[in-house]
């Protein structure tokens, strides 16, 4: 299977500890998002323009929580997925929760303080440094009260979910994201680093 990926991105992050973590080789094929003539090969197999995609024989597969998906039902006796209906229900809910609102909202305030000036898109919008961090603030205080009764996002063990939040997060010193303050949150997401899927996929 081949993943075709950029360091930078979360979205990508999240699906190469998912494999790493699953003992799934994949062929990494980086994909400069600046470069006009990767974006146009990036295009033809995803319209969206987005990656990671997912190339498994004829299957080209976009959106990074169903590529992790994928690769966990490839995967006999793994438990990042699990069978029983409610708790691979609980999974889904902290999926869909962090691609609709905690990601975006990371993803606001890493552009502006990070982002723009590593590509040489100009300084921070203060405008948008606040809206990112006033959706981040209301996103983060709900993760950190959950966290407060569970050891891993959606109970005793690691799942998918867990992967799929802290991804984001990795970005937090040089994006200036304003999440110190959640004790629960970080607790969480220092376990996480210790992994060994979060160790062997850091960039520097």
């Amino acid at each position: 299977m081949r993943l075709y990926h950029n360091a930078y991105s979360s979205n990508s992050r999240r699906v190469v500890m998912t494999a790493h973590h699953l003992n799934i080789p994949l062929e990494l094929v980086s994909v400069d998002l600046m470069s006009p003539a990767d974006r146009e090969k990036l295009v033809r197999i995803n319209p969206n323009s987005k990656i990671p995609v997912l190339e498994d024989g004829e299957l080209m597969l976009w959106e990074s929580c169903a590529i992790m998906q994928y690769l966990a039902e490839q995967t006999p006796g793994q438990t990042l997925y699990p069978a029983e209906v409610r708790a691979r229900a609980d999974v889904h809910r902290w999926l869909f929760w962090c691609v609709q609102h905690f990601s975006p909202a990371i993803g606001i305030v890493v552009w502006e303080n990070y982002i723009k000036g590593m590509i040489g898109a100009g300084d921070p919008d203060p405008y948008e440094v606040a809206r990112g961090e006033l959706l981040l603030a209301q996103f983060a205080r709900v993760l950190d009260d959950h966290l407060a009764r569970r050891e891993w996002i959606c109970g005793d063990d690691l799942t998918l979910a867990d992967f799929a939040i802290a991804a984001p997060l990795m970005a937090s010193e040089r994006g200036r994201l304003p999440v110190r303050q959640y004790r629960n949150l970080q607790a969480w997401f220092t376990k996480v680093q210790e992994l060994d899927a979060w160790r062997q996929t850091a960039f520097s």
